[in-house]
């Protein structure tokens, strides 16, 4: 067993997520959902009009820009040593999960990346463009989509998803200029706040566009504008409250633990008699692992009652140090799925953390209650 005296990370795949390839080390997956864009794609091509090759084409393209946009992120992260845990393309976007928030002045540069790599696109496409055949090269094109003009298309697109992922509104990446900016005179929390409250104008205004035009697309990606910004002034709440605090303050200090050769029948009813959902798993004195409760559900419906416990506990939990900072132990329930976490103090367990409490700690913080004083 690995020392316990700092955070451990357990790494899941965004829910929903398709595993599919990797590139320059980077997992690439798909979400479910980009099935949508796939059959779409499938419907235009048995179209028969001159232009339905085209828009395949188009498409096509503009998802592989999308695609290369993330990989920018994802490099200049490497550079200031910042690792990509995956990149997962949705119907409306791809978004580059990192293992760790990094500094304003490295955030900065990482999401300058994306966009930078649209222009350079659009700016190689339409600089050949110009070259061969300069009378091609107008907006006019747009709106007419042949053989002639579609390089000139896919240019235009580019620079369309540059300067919309410019702006400067969260969960776009300049949202995160702006965060990055606004953090040389500001403290972090408040920027990222000055941000969200930005992405959810910019939401309010693109959905009103899209309900009064019938704009149905743009009232999609106005929702999830919406949706990311204000999880962003979530996190950044929580952020604030919980900074500097360790996690033994907002711990459950009183818990109950099952063995490893209980039954699931013997933990359900524990789980019935008490308000306890998930539990540590002990062999003698040492904890193995964590039984929790969808586990616990799982294994009653598949293996019957009589089932042993060890046979469906997680020998693998997320384990926190009770000096960790909240802010971190949030970011780490946040990123393993795991709704709760062993607190262990060397090899001794001392306490659970779940979202829960973490909630509830937050919630109390928030209203004015002063943190508790460490025991």
């Amino acid at each position: 067993m690995q020392p316990q005296n700092s955070t451990q990370r357990k790494e899941q795949r965004i829910p929903g997520s398709i595993g599919a390839f990797t590139a320059f080390g980077i997992p690439i997956r798909f979400h479910f959902t980009f099935l949508l864009i796939v059959a779409f794609l499938v419907v235009i091509g048995f179209q028969d009009r001159p232009s339905a090759a085209d828009d395949v084409v188009f498409i096509v393209a503009l998802f592989a820009s999308v695609l290369l946009h993330e990989i920018g992120h994802a490099l200049v992260a490497r550079y200031f040593k910042v690792r990509t845990i995956e990149i997962v393309m949705f119907p409306i976007g791809g978004v580059s999960r990192l293992e760790k928030t990094p500094p304003p002045h490295q955030e900065f540069w990482i999401a300058c990346a994306g966009p930078l790599v649209n222009f350079i696109i659009a700016g190689g496409l339409l600089g050949g463009i110009a070259l061969t055949n300069p009378k091609m090269v107008g907006l006019a094109t747009l709106t007419n989509p042949t053989d002639a003009n579609l390089i000139e298309r896919i240019a235009y697109g580019n620079l369309i998803l540059a300067v919309f992922n410019l702006l400067p509104a969260f969960p776009m990446d300049g949202g995160r200029i702006l965060r990055s900016v606004l953090a040389i005179w500001k403290p972090v929390e408040e920027a990222t706040q000055i941000a969200s409250s930005s992405g959810r104008a910019l939401a309010i205004a693109l959905g009103l566009y899209g309900l009064l035009s019938q704009q149905f697309l743009v009232m999609f990606i106005a929702f999830f504008v919406y949706l990311g910004a204000a999880q962003e002034g979530q996190a950044a709440t929580g952020r604030s409250l919980t900074h500097g605090m360790p996690v033994r303050l907002a711990m459950i200090t009183k818990y109950h633990t099952v063995s490893h050769g209980d039954t699931v029948g013997d933990a359900a009813q524990l789980m019935l008699q008490t308000s306890q959902q998930d539990f540590p798993v002990m062999h003698g004195g040492n904890v193995i692992g964590l039984l929790d409760r969808n586990a616990l559900l799982r294994a009653i419906a598949n293996e019957g009652s009589d089932a042993y416990v060890a046979g469906v506990t997680d020998h693998d939990p997320v384990r926190l140090s009770p000096d960790t900072d909240l802010d971190e132990a949030m970011t780490v329930l946040g990123e393993s799925g795991n709704p709760c976490a062993l607190v262990m103090d060397g090899e001794e367990l001392v306490g659970l953390l779940t979202r829960e409490n973490l909630s509830e700690f937050v919630l109390l913080r928030k209203i004015g209650l002063p943190p508790p004083r460490p025991k």
